[in-house]
């Protein structure tokens, strides 16, 4: 960008802009008691266009978080439970053949839609995991030998529980790396669990207004990437993925023998957009380290590949992460 930009008046434009943030998430705490964390990952999901991956266990409202996020922006919305016998075709659609017009026509399936949560994916087989790449990465579906383009705007949310391994398929690499934020969602407080408590016992469940529209949503992420990111913090963001890929240029010796692989160009992407849709939740028309910082975790938490020594003396690509929080230099 232009060293010329009026960083005072892209500020006020952004301040203008930006002030649907309030009121989403307003929509938001009616139903979702406290996971602030969670409502400003999926906001900063949308707001970027990027994917996100919740694990957490049961009953911390990660399915209800998405359907309000949904039914606040007025967007289409399909829930799809991820099982052992699912079938690509369940979830992209088919071929059927129509004996009254004597031809074979196509049925689509629920992932034509705005926000698709993919329950428990790691519930299905491989293949079922990876029909969703084409629709994460090009925004397409392939049926047949006819490509369709996806509604925009459109974000797959995955859900997946961390506890039961039996009868789950751990998702490929590939697939993990097209998320762009795995968040990992926290038990609530006390306090919290008590305002969950009275919210169930009221006669009429609370329910989020219908506050926007999918368009609102499409423009503002061009003002996202009008926010100002200056060289400075692009390095930073350059530094802390390089960190991941050689430790020891960064005084991480220890980390040499339990990083197997880091952070792809994929990363650095993905660190930049999340970081602006930060910066623009925060009403703010420039990143500084902070937004890095914030989103650093939930970007790079799952892209990290671990060595046997790393899981044999409990390390987590957390930990590295925070340890390289801690050593990189914030501008």
């Amino acid at each position: 960008m232009n060293e010329t930009v009026d960083i005072r008046e892209l500020n006020e434009r952004i301040q203008r802009e930006s002030s649907f943030v309030d009121i989403i998430t307003m929509e938001m705490n009616k139903v979702i008691v406290g996971q602030k964390h969670l409502v400003e990952s999926l906001l900063v999901g949308l707001l970027s266009g990027g994917h996100i991956l919740l694990e957490g266990v049961p009953g911390l409202a990660k399915t209800l978080a998405i359907n309000t996020l949904a039914t606040s922006i007025d967007a289409k919305y399909a829930r799809i439970q991820f099982t052992p016998d699912l079938l690509p075709a369940d979830l992209l659609g088919t071929m059927i053949y129509s004996q009254k017009k004597e031809e074979f026509i196509v049925k689509k399936g629920p992932i034509f839609t705005n926000f698709v949560l993919a329950d428990e994916i790691n519930r299905a087989p491989a293949k079922v995991q990876s029909a969703l790449l084409e629709a994460m990465q090009e925004r397409q579906i392939t049926i047949g030998e006819t490509t369709y383009k996806l509604q925009e705007p459109f974000l797959v949310m995955a859900t997946q529980n961390p506890i039961e391994q039996e009868g789950t398929y751990p998702l490929p690499e590939a697939q993990v790396d097209r998320f762009m934020l795995k968040v990992v969602i926290k038990y609530p407080s006390k306090e919290e669990e008590k305002l969950i408590i009275q919210q169930n016992l009221l006669k009429v469940f609370p329910v989020a207004s219908k506050v926007m529209r999918p368009e609102d949503i499409l423009k503002a992420r061009d003002v996202v990437k009008d926010v100002y990111m200056d060289e400075k913090i692009q390095k930073y963001i350059v530094d802390i993925v390089f960190a991941t890929r050689d430790p020891k240029a960064y005084k991480l010796d220890k980390y040499v023998d339990m990083i197997s692989w880091g952070g792809s160009p994929r990363a650095s992407i993905s660190l930049a957009q999340a970081a602006k849709a930060f910066a623009f939740i925060k009403r703010r028309g420039y990143v500084i380290p902070e937004d890095v910082r914030a989103v650093c975790m939930d970007v790079m938490r799952h892209r990290i590949g671990l060595s046997y020594e790393a899981e044999a003396n409990n390390i987590t690509s957390e930990e590295i992460i925070a340890e390289i929080l801690n050593t990189v230099e914030v501008p």
